[in-house]
């Protein structure tokens, strides 16, 4: 007998809701309530809801590589248990360049192909496809080695590499370990194969060598998930276990990045293992709430979020959100004095969870 699909934590789709919150809306909320009422703990909130200079880390940089680390932590419980219960390897391959191909193809409908520009005028990178790729490299690494061990080693091997790449080969006209647009290895491949638009113009952020980066934060997320699945060890020693390698990755990172720049949009290694073991900070904080300690009502929200990620994060994209909550609350905003953009920016992030609300009911669940 094939044995039963483990069971689904809900802690993994409350975290993945509580990253979208922040995409579609939450990080206006605050910027609203930070301008009209000055409070201190909005305004620090605040100062974290835009991407950080260069070489320099705020919150919001966190949001797509949080994404990204949940992604694979679904690995294990979407492909491996599938495998375990008689699931040819052929087809769960076929399964998951699928995805990669749709992720592909959704993010460069996110970026206006439809409007059906030539090549050059169109970008074909994207985080969607950076998504989709990187989990491409993650799964068939974890189909194919199967061990948490060998996923660990993967890692290591793909972030030394990368260093390696970054800091001393050398790029024409710049020479080695240069950290700008033009001067990286990264805007040299980009420019060099990757076709159409650069949204940096002399780099993407999610150009080719990024998306190999990136999948090591994939594999983070592979092996937490692996280590959830496993029954060697309690839950609240895999929460401490996520907990303590988190923050010494956060330490790391730290130490790292005064001879190596912390870098977003290169996805350099410091900034990986920053991302990484935040990201394993917070894993640890919703599965002990959620999953271990049973308090689940607070996070229904997120949740619904969560389990329709992919159809939200396009819906923001492509309805007129923003315009829908004028017509529907601008009177009462507008009667509102000072709280009139709060109210304004609440609405945006009603009217998509309600949209998601109703699926949920409905039991309809985009999957990619």
């Amino acid at each position: 007998m094939a044995p039963a699909p483990p069971p689904r934590l809900q802690s993994i789709d409350a975290l993945r809701g509580f990253d979208m919150f922040w995409i579609i809306g939450g990080g206006w909320l605050v910027q609203s309530t930070a301008n009209q009422t000055r409070w201190q703990w909005a305004d620090t909130l605040a100062a974290q809801m835009h991407h950080a200079p260069w070489g320099s880390f705020a919150f919001l940089d966190l949001i797509f590589p949080l994404f990204m680390f949940l992604s694979g932590v679904t690995i294990p419980y979407a492909l491996l248990s599938k495998r375990d219960r008689g699931v040819s390897t052929l087809r769960l391959n076929l399964k998951v360049l699928r995805r990669a191909v749709i992720l592909v193809a959704l993010g460069v409908v996110y970026n206006g192909g439809l409007q059906l520009k030539p090549l050059a005028e169109t970008r074909v990178a994207s985080v969607l496809g950076q998504i989709g790729l990187a989990y491409l490299i993650a799964a068939m690494i974890a189909l194919h080695l199967r061990s948490l061990r060998a996923v660990l080693i993967a890692t290591a091997g793909i972030l030394a590499g990368y260093a390696a790449l970054q800091l001393a080969v050398p790029v024409p006209g710049h020479g080695a370990g240069v950290f700008t647009g033009p001067g990286s290895i990264n805007g040299y491949i980009d420019r060099l194969l990757l076709p159409g638009k650069l949204l940096g113009k002399s780099m993407d952020p999610e150009g080719l060598l990024c998306i190999v980066s990136a999948s090591s934060v994939t594999l983070m997320g592979v092996a937490a998930g692996l280590t959830l699945r496993s029954g060697a060890s309690s839950p609240y020693r895999k929460a401490a276990l996520f907990l303590g390698i988190g923050a010494g990755m956060v330490v790391a990172a730290l130490l790292l990045k005064t001879v190596y720049p912390l870098i977003k949009s290169l996805w350099t290694v410091p900034y990986n293992l920053l991302a990484g073991g935040l990201s394993l900070v917070l894993l640890a904080v919703f599965y002990t709430v959620i999953d271990i300690w049973g308090l689940r009502r607070w996070s229904f929200m997120f949740q619904v979020l969560g389990l329709n990620s992919i159809t939200v994060y396009m819906a923001h994209k492509m309805v007129a959100f923003p315009a829908t909550a004028q017509f529907l609350l601008g009177g009462v905003a507008a009667h509102s004095g000072a709280a009139g953009p709060v109210i304004l920016a609440a609405g945006v992030i009603a009217l998509q969870w309600l949209v998601l609300y109703l699926l949920y009911r409905q039991k309809i669940f985009l999957r990619v």
